[in-house]
């Protein structure tokens, strides 16, 4: 009876401190997450720990998050411009700091339309996100910034559908001049 309760203890801390289970509603992730979809999510990045790459925020992860306009909503997006960065998106691709973001992640059926939005300046303590189904999503360019302290975990591991379980993708971007901001993160004080 005491091993079954230690492991149940071990079973609850983890989920209370480490990794939670989360349900995908919606479309905003096409292709990469479909409406349904099971993730796991890492809840140590809201420790911020700068020693591991899994234990803070970058460019490129895809996070779930309290919706700052409802709280009691979560979203799940992909964080796009970091703590202190400008961002705008000019015919449809994103630019950071003036440089042109290379998001092969991205798919032409998802992202026909090709629209302009202004320039946006990443407060400190903050993330502009966006779904991967740009014409399908409501994100920072609509509603403004995420605050880092709604960010509530990055995604990791799909458990369901059985298909496709596996390790979730991170973005990854090539070579070019944003590698000098890509260690660009908030700073807990």
């Amino acid at each position: 009876m005491r091993d079954v309760f230690l492991i149940l203890v071990v079973f609850v801390l983890l989920g209370v401190f480490a990794v939670q289970p989360v349900v995908v509603e919606g479309e905003s992730m096409l292709p990469h997450l479909h409406n349904g979809e099971r993730l796991l999510v890492n809840k140590l990045v809201y420790y911020n720990i700068q020693g591991v790459s899994w234990g803070h925020l970058e460019r490129g992860d895809i996070v779930v998050f309290w919706f700052p306009r409802e709280p009691d909503k979560s979203y799940v997006k992909r964080i796009i411009g970091l703590p202190g960065e400008t961002v705008e998106v000019r015919n449809g691709r994103v630019n950071i700091n003036g440089v042109e973001l290379q998001e092969d992640y991205l798919d032409t059926e998802h992202n026909q339309s090709l629209p302009t939005w202004p320039a946006k300046k990443v407060e400190p303590h903050h993330y502009f996100v966006m779904g991967d189904n740009r014409d399908n999503s409501s994100d920072s360019r609509y509603w403004g910034l995420v605050p880092e302290k709604y960010i509530y975990g990055k995604a990791f591991f799909r458990y369901w559908q059985p298909d496709k379980i596996g390790f979730v993708e991170h973005g990854d971007y090539k070579e070019s001049e944003l590698d000098s901001l890509s260690d660009t993160r908030a700073i807990q004080q």
